[in-house]
């Protein structure tokens, strides 16, 4: 009998899905990704009525990750790296609630360590403003039409605002 391994999900959003998977998918540990819509009222959306901002959604990625490669704090850790958590509604050239920054947990305990988490990067003051980030339980979470799954993995050329600052806006 072959041993299967244990997966954790937790939805991300951090400005447009596109470069956070790119990042996101390169993190050891993580198994699986995927690009949709969450944490609105709005069912099945698709993206022109995200983009407009009145579903109420995220762009944002599941990720599933082996906790036992890589705890939920670090996985955070890298989020928090990969975007502007300081600002509204804001990354790069998107702007809007669908481009906010957001961690929606699965767990109480992954509410627990979010908070947690955020509170000592806020307290550290390595970002230089205090971080915006929602922290919600996950809700319905649609996943976006087939020509954004992957898509900097078929474009490589294509946009993206995404980059890893360097350790020291974690303040550690």
């Amino acid at each position: 009998m072959t041993e299967r391994k244990r997966t954790e999900t937790v939805d991300l959003a951090g400005g447009c899905f596109w470069g956070m998977q790119e990042l996101l998918r390169r993190i050891p540990g993580v198994t699986r990704t995927e690009v949709g819509y969450t944490g609105g009222r709005t069912p099945n959306p698709r993206y022109e009525a995200v983009h407009s901002g009145a579903t109420g959604h995220a762009e944002a990625v599941r990720v599933e990750y082996d906790p036992d490669r890589l705890p939920f704090e670090v996985l955070l850790r890298w989020f928090f790296r990969m975007h502007d958590p300081t600002t509204l509604n804001r990354q790069g050239n998107d702007v809007g609630t669908s481009y906010r920054s957001a961690i929606f947990f699965h767990t109480e305990e992954q509410r627990k360590a979010a908070e947690a988490l955020k509170r000592r990067i806020d307290e550290a003051g390595g970002w230089g403003a205090p971080l915006v980030t929602e922290i919600s339980p996950a809700g319905p979470f649609y996943p976006a039409e087939d020509y954004h799954q992957d898509y900097l993995q078929k474009d490589p050329g294509g946009y993206t605002c995404h980059y890893l600052r360097p350790e020291a806006v974690l303040g550690s």
